[in-house]
């Protein structure tokens, strides 16, 4: 999914009715309150649209059974109709601006057990800067442009973001800076500190941990100043740490239970700890110089384990052949607001729309200040198990990435398509390609129109999908034949697509209704008719988020058997970053290539030749 338009300010007499002006919450939440409530689609609703999307999953057999359970569930009477009206009371209720989000975030986040990287860490590959060749230079000019960001963040001054020109949820952006994900059992829970009380960043090196004010005397540090900050960290001697960062890539139970060790063993640690927590962000000097696409997204993903402290939401990275990132943590906030974050910071970089060159340096510059941890003994042990296990967990995964410089979203409009569903029938094509089969496929649809909306399930394979893909393979189908199937698999696409970021998708409400099962219900047979589990086991996680100043986006695939196909759509490339646990990241690579030179020789022919001029 695109991300929304950081559109220029709009008043309310701009929008449709309902939408109202609240000058006394600051530009950024002047719309928050009126934005529409996440709906509850109708049952009927959601089952001709379930069923819909397993036709061309299943057999026939399987999908007579599937029918009936589906009948049963939202028949007069049936259990569906319970669950439905429980849903709707919900909805309704003042204490829920979304009946959704605290289920969504509890069960797809923070109760999530599994380690934070690489499964719920997610990234942004920067494109080089050719005025900054030293690494601290970039690490300087980087957190000068995300201080300027948090900034208008801080005083409600960002303009808010629009989706199909009506503004959208904002809330998120509350856990953009000096928040922080906490490791608790049986879920994990967020902290925001006030920025106020704050003034502070953290930066990561040698796996050693430095505070480092932003402010002196009521003035932010100009990027002149951070940058020497930079240097003074750099040049310490690389002394014996802890490298208590490699605890945070546990498990979530293991990492609850160590910090709390970590906590109660020394009064230094658990300040250590709230410096930590309650920084603006953090900014991570590697020692790495990754030169390739693939091992730049792999520093930026995950990293070396010990540099990174991966509850932080925000981690600005940059190597020591400048080469810079970004990496970001999932639970509070979905890729959107960190994507207008980012492109902004290298937005006014490249185009030198802030003041980076002030050579002004004070004489009382705050210095740096290492956290120290006290390590009880046995935290050698757990140190060194947690790098063992990062370690091994990464090995599990290929990463391969497709910088595919045929064409991008200029020629793709010329054949009168959306980018991204076209881009979605590339990657449906590859993965036939590859198996001769089409399976479950994730795209992610944003619902931030809503209040407090996050995300919803496009889910991409429909019967036109199929029938074009087995097209494309046939030898015999002419390319007429082709063309039409093509149109009516992106206009598919396209239906389900909208109606998701609409709020009426099928996955959401499915998980909603399962949610308000009372303990010991019997659970209806719509959730254990395996065409449940199997229609929404992702074989291929996909989004897009694009941006002309990234080289690189990405994350992890969400089941064993699948795929993680981050794309971005430029104007004259595509660029598709694969994870598997080793499933032939590289192979799909191959066919996602194959599949995108394939569909450009079926659509030129449908350009239209600009008109003569008379």
């Amino acid at each position: 999914m695109a991300p929304p338009a950081a559109a220029a300010k709009r008043n309310s007499s701009t929008l449709p009715p309902g939408y109202v002006e609240d000058k006394s919450k600051g530009p950024m939440l002047r719309f928050q309150e009126s934005l529409p409530r996440l709906p509850v689609p109708t049952l009927e609703e959601t089952a001709a649209r379930y069923l819909k999307s397993l036709r061309p999953l299943l057999s026939d057999e399987k999908l007579a059974h599937s029918t009936k359970a589906v009948e049963s569930f939202i028949a007069p009477g049936g259990p569906g109709q319970k669950l439905q009206e429980k849903l709707l009371a919900r909805r309704e209720d003042p204490k829920h601006k979304n009946w959704l989000y605290d289920w969504w975030n509890e069960a797809a986040y923070l109760a999530y057990r599994d380690p934070v990287v690489p499964y719920v860490s997610y990234f942004y590959s920067y494109r080089d800067d050719r005025r900054r060749t030293k690494q601290t230079a970039r690490a300087a000019a980087i957190t000068t442009a995300a201080l300027e960001f948090k900034k208008q963040v801080d005083q409600g001054t960002l303009e808010p973001e629009y989706m199909k020109g009506l503004p959208i949820c904002m809330d998120s952006y509350q856990y953009m800076f000096h928040a922080c994900r906490v490791p608790a059992v049986p879920a994990d829970h967020p902290v925001k500190y006030d920025p106020a009380e704050n003034k502070h960043i953290i930066v990561i090196a040698h796996g050693r941990f430095y505070k480092v004010a932003y402010e002196a005397e009521g003035k932010q540090l100009n990027t002149t100043e951070l940058e020497i900050l930079f240097n003074r960290i750099l040049d310490e001697k690389e002394a014996p740490s802890p490298y208590v960062g490699y605890l945070t890539s546990q498990n979530r139970d293991v990492w609850t239970k160590q910090r709390t060790e970590l906590l109660n063993s020394a009064p230094e640690n658990a300040q250590a700890l709230k410096d930590i927590e309650s920084s603006a962000f953090v900014v991570c000097l590697d020692a790495s110089t990754p030169i390739t696409l693939e091992g730049r997204a792999h520093t930026y993903w995950h990293g070396p384990g010990n540099n990174r402290f991966y509850d932080k939401p925000l981690q600005f990275i940059v190597c020591a052949n400048a080469a810079a990132g970004f990496m970001g943590e999932h639970s509070m906030m979905d890729g959107t607001p960190t994507h207008r974050l980012n492109d902004y910071v290298n937005n006014v970089i490249f185009n030198n729309k802030l003041d980076f060159s002030d050579p002004t340096v004070r004489s009382n510059l705050p210095a740096p200040k290492e956290l120290k941890f006290s390590v009880p003994r046995q935290f050698k042990d757990y140190i060194e198990g947690a790098k063992q296990a990062f370690q091994n967990e990464i090995r599990l995964h290929e990463l391969e990435v497709q910088a595919y410089q045929g064409y991008g979203k200029g020629l793709i409009k010329k054949f009168r398509c959306s980018p991204d569903a076209y881009v979605q029938m590339i990657i449906q094509l590859a993965y036939y390609k590859m198996y001769g089969v089409s399976r479950p496929t994730y795209e992610s649809a944003a619902t931030r129109r809503f209040q407090q909306g996050r995300t919803e399930t496009c889910r991409t394979v429909s019967e036109a999908s199929v029938a074009w893909v087995k097209a494309m393979q046939d030898l015999d189908a002419d390319n007429e034949t082709r063309v039409a199937l093509f149109r009516k698999a992106i206009d598919s696409h396209l239906e389900y697509i909208s109606a998701a970021s609409d709020g009426k998708g099928v996955d959401r409400h499915l998980f909603g209704l399962k949610r308000l099962l009372e303990p010991g219900q019997e659970v209806p047979e719509i959730y254990k008719d395996e065409a449940y589990s199997y229609s929404s086991s992702w074989y291929l996680s996909t989004s897009q988020l694009s941006s002309e100043y990234f080289n690189g986006y990405g994350w992890s695939q969400v089941i064993d058997n699948g795929f993680g196909i981050a794309y971005m759509i430029n104007e004259n490339s595509i660029n598709f970053n694969i994870v598997s646990k080793r499933k032939g990241s590289k192979r799909m690579a191959y066919y996602l290539s194959e599949a995108a030179g394939e569909m450009r020789d079926l659509m030129m022919p449908t350009v239209q030749a600009p008109k003569a001029k008379l």
